[in-house]
């Protein structure tokens, strides 16, 4: 163990090197640029590489490069180079290829407001690349989740062979914390499945129990093709709909069947809650103080820190004996549109900002006092 005053931006580097991350790519841009100089310091002395490269769609094309050669690999980047990414997330998830992609969102539309926190890339994380596919998104709140998460981030991508999201905010990404962080042997590292059979015999996307193929470094002889095509268990292309349809099926169940490993969240006083707060990233720290303030009213707070899949079951839950479901987040409602589908739109009481100011306590607290 080793206590430091660390930035989130800082924590979440070091949660990389920590899970295995040996190769990173990326192009500066506020406010994530500090996950990358932290990472072209470290990297070297771990025997890792550090790329920048000429935008970000050039970053994530070289993660995934590095991660099919057999390396643990991540970007770094905030809403716009989010958004030139996204071709290349889909090709990632077609071609089930495991690599963390930070976004330290800002305030946008466009290249919005680069030094100021915005919660705007929720709804991106989720659908913003094209076609139907499961997508895995973690938001840190404090600066040791930063640490945790992305090693949690790293340990999904591989156990699930699928691209991770970790979608913090500048808040989190910014801010100075005294921070223990845990040492290697205390951490539980995960990475991907190897092939045991002979590489003649070798089908990168055959049909597995766990729904999970293992996974072949590109240059050790086992041949196959990737392609962001639909493909067969070979990854050569296809147009037969057994074929199709039967990977489809598979990508959609090796998340959908493993949500109870994959939703994280944290519940505070939500028995018999009959106001319930949802919060996440640094909107979640200013709902714990507002649930202070309003103790007598019995509010309870649930803090996602799995965005997608979304947590369902959990927020049913906590949520089923709530009159009234307050959703603090830092955009127009991308969250509270789950929340309201789950529940009922009437419960919802939604507190938004999107002008790069905090959500305050105070106007929690308001809102869980709200009088119809």
């Amino acid at each position: 163990m080793r206590t430091a005053f660390l930035q989130g931006n800082e924590a979440c580097a070091y949660g990389a090197l920590a899970a295995g991350c040996r190769f990173f790519a990326g192009y500066p841009i506020t406010p994530s640029t500090t996950i990358a100089e932290t990472m072209a310091r470290e990297l070297p002395k771990v025997g890792g590489v550090f790329i920048q490269m000429e935008d970000e769609i050039a970053s994530l094309a070289a993660v995934l490069g590095a991660s099919v050669g057999g390396l643990k690999a991540m970007t770094a980047t905030s809403g716009p180079g989010f958004s030139l990414m996204q071709e290349h997330i889909g090709y990632a998830v077609m071609a089930e290829i495991p690599c963390v992609i930070v976004d330290v969102q800002r305030l946008g539309p466009s290249t919005g407001q680069p030094t100021s926190p915005s919660q705007g890339d929720v709804m991106q994380a989720r659908w913003g690349t094209h076609g139907d596919h499961p997508i895995i998104a973690l938001s840190p709140t404090s600066v040791r989740e930063c640490f945790d998460l992305t090693v949690t981030a790293f340990n999904l991508s591989e156990k699930y062979r699928t691209p991770v999201i970790l979608l913090m905010d500048a808040v989190v990404g910014h801010m100075r914390e005294k921070v223990t962080l845990p040492a290697p042997e205390e951490l539980e590292i995960i990475d991907r499945a190897r092939p045991n059979v002979p590489p003649e015999w070798y089908f990168p996307y055959e049909e597995t129990a766990s729904d999970v193929p293992p996974m072949a470094n590109f240059g050790d002889g086992f041949r196959y093709h990737i392609t962001g095509l639909m493909h067969d268990r070979a990854g050569f292309p296809t147009q037969r709909l057994d074929e199709i349809n039967a990977w489809l099926t598979r990508i959609f169940r090796k998340i959908d069947a493993h949500v109870e490993d994959i939703a994280i969240t944290e519940a505070i006083n939500v028995e018999h809650a009959r106001t319930l707060v949802i919060a996440y990233g640094c909107t979640a720290r200013a709902a714990k103080e507002a649930i202070y303030m309003c103790r007598r009213h019995r509010v309870g707070l649930l803090i996602l820190k799995t965005l997608w899949p979304f947590p369902k079951d959990q927020v049913l839950l906590a949520a089923h004996e709530a009159q009234r479901v307050v959703v603090p987040e830092m955009n127009m409602g991308q969250i509270a549109l789950e929340v309201e589908r789950l529940v009922g739109r009437s419960k919802v009481r939604r507190v938004r900002r999107a002008d790069g100011e905090m959500i305050t306590p105070q106007e929690i607290r308001a809102a869980i006092e709200y009088k119809e």
